[in-house]
């Protein structure tokens, strides 16, 4: 049997984990919001390409900013799973790395998400939080270090 010790530092990793599950929460609602206002009914995920286009203007736009806030949150499921699992691994060894760019990550999402929505043609506004994917990208890097490491070391 293997024992990992936790390093005292990993608290700061668990904290910037549990900031994503907020920042999905938050993502979720706002979701909601849109779809209120956009008269999108459940199941529907997003508005249709024909349905934005023989709207009238106002409901037209508000079913644009209905696909934008789903797409933003529907990006932020996709890469959930692969950040958190990278902060977690990474943070067994390198803690304060992991939970900076844990944070970064979550600070990215939320500048995503916005971005997304500001109206910029082609969702443009999200490279707003384009410096949280690359935390994502160098934590998995660092997560695969850190494997190796506890390879190396059996």
């Amino acid at each position: 049997m293997v024992s990992i010790e936790l390093p005292a530092e990993y608290g700061y990793v668990l904290a910037a984990t549990v900031s994503t599950f907020f920042v999905g929460t938050w993502l979720g609602m706002r979701v909601g919001m849109y779809r209120k206002q956009a008269k999108i009914p459940y199941p529907y995920e997003y508005a249709s390409y024909e349905q934005i286009q023989t709207a009238e203007p106002s409901h037209a736009k508000a079913m644009h900013e209905f696909n934008c806030a789903q797409r933003g949150h529907q990006n932020f499921n996709e890469n959930h799973p692969i950040a958190i699992a990278s902060f977690l691994i990474t943070g067994l060894q390198y803690p304060r790395a992991a939970a900076i760019l844990g944070t970064a990550w979550t600070v990215g999402r939320v500048l995503y998400a916005l971005g997304y929505n500001n109206g910029k043609e082609g969702g443009r506004g999200r490279y707003n939080g384009a410096f949280g994917m690359v935390a994502q990208y160098v934590s998995i890097i660092w997560a695969g270090v850190s494997a190796y490491g506890f390879i190396k070391a059996a």
